[in-house]
């Protein structure tokens, strides 16, 4: 394990640091739409034009309002300015749900996350947790672990039994859902929406504030509680563990955003003005002092070093590891099972392309994993631009190294996006299936999936 983090480390401070174009390292187009590794070459598909959307207009529906067409923080709405016609540009799409929320006549369908199926979870829930409080959560402030409740602690809310809620935005939520929830009996809800500068989702985070603001003078005058409806701000940031930095200063050459700032004599100071939580600046940390809540190093070594154990244990052919970008896939990270089922397989979130740490893939097959796919946003829809170059890069550190392990063919790395529904399942079963014809992986040093990346 410490000759691969040595390895890693050596490859980025000299791919990272060169200015040798990043097609030189690998080759993928960055107009590529869909990109996956077969063995020693990279195979360029891009994404049809013919997907299923997962979001669409009901034409008989629509009242010719423009809502919509005026709220979509993508301006992926196109209007008619003769007949008000508005129709939905599915390559700009970034199916927030913004515009489903606010149309008066409910004419936008969305694939996921739609009204009644999240009226439905709600009911559900309710008798399965009997719980009377809803914490919503937006997918760019709560980890996949949900460990909400250290969160809102440091909010001054001490909540401990509760129904999760975790949609792309905060902004998805229309009022109605708030009034129809509390009618049903829940007493409390709880919206956890990310700071107004840093919503992935540019006006998400502003909208359903409005909205949460005027539904509170409503409630009060329907007679619930003035506190029946809280709003709390929180954005995901990476916190400093002064004690282990060793001042190398890398996390301040990294940081696409400008947010950390070396010092003389002491250690490097985070802007938590301008950290938006990427987790560039923790995958080049060689000593784990700089981490990103929810997604630390041995936190998430810890969960698939424990998973593999579990899935080897059903003796069925083969295991398979997905690091998932939050946002290039929905129903694989809320809903493991409509995509997994009956797979032995494990779906991992990461915050952003940028933090899919190599050191993990490569452990991943040390720990026992027959197969890795790296599922990420394009280019053109990562929500965390600056910086993406550095995360190409690093992809290309990646395969050469799985390419003299001789494990180039058991990784595949694809660019996704919610918007086209269901890409992501026929792709993983293909990719299954390859692994599936394949022997069992057998890495000739076996390590326990434990420790720190350098002592």
């Amino acid at each position: 394990m410490m000759r691969i983090q040595r390895y890693f480390r050596n490859l980025r401070e000299n791919v990272i640091s060169s200015k040798t174009p990043f097609h030189r390292f690998i080759s993928i187009p960055r107009h590529a739409y869909g990109v996956k590794n077969t063995g020693e070459q990279t195979e360029v598909t891009e994404m049809s034009e013919k997907c299923l959307a997962a979001v669409k207009i009901n034409q008989d529906l629509c009242s010719r309002c423009s809502v919509c067409y005026s709220i979509c923080p993508f301006e992926a709405i196109n209007r008619d300015a003769e007949t008000c016609k508005v129709e939905i540009d599915n390559q700009k799409c970034q199916v927030c749900g913004i515009c489903s929320s606010a149309c008066p006549v409910t004419a936008i369908e969305m694939a996921y996350y739609d009204y009644d199926h999240l009226i439905d979870y709600i009911s559900c829930e309710r008798k399965n947790i009997k719980a009377d409080t809803l914490v919503m959560m937006c997918r760019g402030n709560s980890p996949f672990t949900m460990e909400m409740e250290d969160i809102l602690k440091d909010q001054g809310l001490a909540v401990k039994n509760y129904i999760p809620l975790r949609v792309p935005c905060a902004g998805r939520i229309p009022t109605d859902f708030v009034f129809n929830v509390l009618h049903s009996g829940v007493k409390n809800i709880v919206s956890v929406q990310c700071e107004d500068a840093f919503c992935r989702m540019k006006e998400g985070t502003k909208i359903e504030t409005r909205r949460l603001l005027l539904s509170k003078a409503v409630l009060q005058q329907l007679g619930f509680r003035e506190d029946a409806v809280k709003v709390v701000k929180f954005s995901r940031k990476a916190a400093h563990v002064t004690d282990e930095c060793v001042g190398c200063d890398k996390c301040v050459f990294i940081c696409p955003y400008n947010a950390i700032t070396a010092q003389s004599f002491a250690n490097p100071s985070i802007d938590m003005q301008k950290c938006t939580g990427c987790g560039a600046c923790q995958l080049v940390c060689p000593h784990d002092a700089i981490q990103v809540k929810g997604f630390e190093f041995n936190n998430v070594m810890d969960r698939y070093g424990k998973a593999i154990s579990k899935l080897k244990a059903q003796k069925k052919a083969p295991a398979v590891m997905v690091f998932s970008c939050q946002w290039a896939e929905y129903p694989g990270l809320d809903d493991p099972e409509s995509v997994l089922k009956g797979k032995n397989a494990l779906v991992l979130e990461v915050p952003c392309f940028k933090s899919m740490d190599p050191v993990h893939v490569v452990n991943a097959f040390r720990s026992g994993f027959d197969g890795v796919i790296g599922v990420v946003c394009s280019a053109t829809d990562c929500k965390l631009q600056e910086g993406r170059d550095v995360a190409e890069r690093q992809l290309g550190v990646l395969q050469d190294a799985l390419k003299k392990m001789g494990l180039s063919d058991r990784f595949e790395y694809v660019e996704l996006s919610p918007r086209c529904q269901g890409e992501f399942k026929p792709k993983f079963e293909a990719f299954y299936n390859k692994i599936a014809a394949m022997p069992q992986c057998i890495v000739s040093v076996k390590t326990e999936a434990k420790g720190k990346r350098t002592k």
